[in-house]
């Protein structure tokens, strides 16, 4: 595994910091979940139990993200959030976030997390847009994006077939003026 010097940052309800060996055993605790893995995109008939060589390749996967943080609360994993496709010269980049825990979902985690990556996008790396995309029924993710300030910028046609059904892409975008600190917005 890559150790990775990452800035921790953290609020009240979560602590982002680097990846490190102990997260094999809080990711393989977290197990595969076929909902959550439509919710990523993928095919949920197909999702096989978490194996250990499955949860080490996660946490090594987010360590050699320059900017991969592993999103915890009370001491306990509840998934990632990363930054990827940087752009200096334009200063942007892409968000992409996972909450692994689905007892966690709709709590607001996603949007403490999303708010910490995105203030330090846009003060410590000077950054002016963040991107990402979500797929269209994720209603839950949307509407956690729009509370943080992102908005529906685009549509990617029928780009994912999950379950015999095709699904729009939404692209959202949040500039560093519209980002929305406050969690009641």
């Amino acid at each position: 595994m890559a150790l990775t010097k990452l800035a921790v940052l953290s609020d009240a309800r979560v602590t982002l910091r680097a990846p490190c060996e102990a997260d094999v055993i809080g990711r393989l605790k977290l197990g595969n979940s076929p909902e959550l893995h439509r919710l990523f995109g993928g095919e949920p008939s197909v999702v096989r139990p978490l194996t250990e060589d499955a949860a080490a390749a996660w946490v090594d996967a987010l360590a050699r993200e320059k900017y991969g943080w592993v999103i915890e609360s009370e001491g306990e994993l509840l998934g990632s959030i990363r930054l990827h496709s940087l752009n200096y010269a334009d200063h942007r980049a892409h968000l992409a976030i996972g909450i692994l825990d689905e007892s966690r979902l709709g709590q607001g985690y996603g949007s403490a997390a999303m708010r910490l990556v995105a203030a330090f996008a846009f003060e410590q790396l000077k950054f002016h847009r963040l991107t990402l995309r979500v797929l269209d029924f994720n209603q839950r993710a949307i509407a956690a994006y729009r509370k943080v300030g992102f908005i529906e910028e685009g549509r990617e046609r029928e780009s994912a077939c999950i379950g015999g059904k095709w699904h729009d892409d939404i692209i959202m975008g949040l500039l560093a003026p519209d980002l929305q600190m406050d969690e009641a917005s």
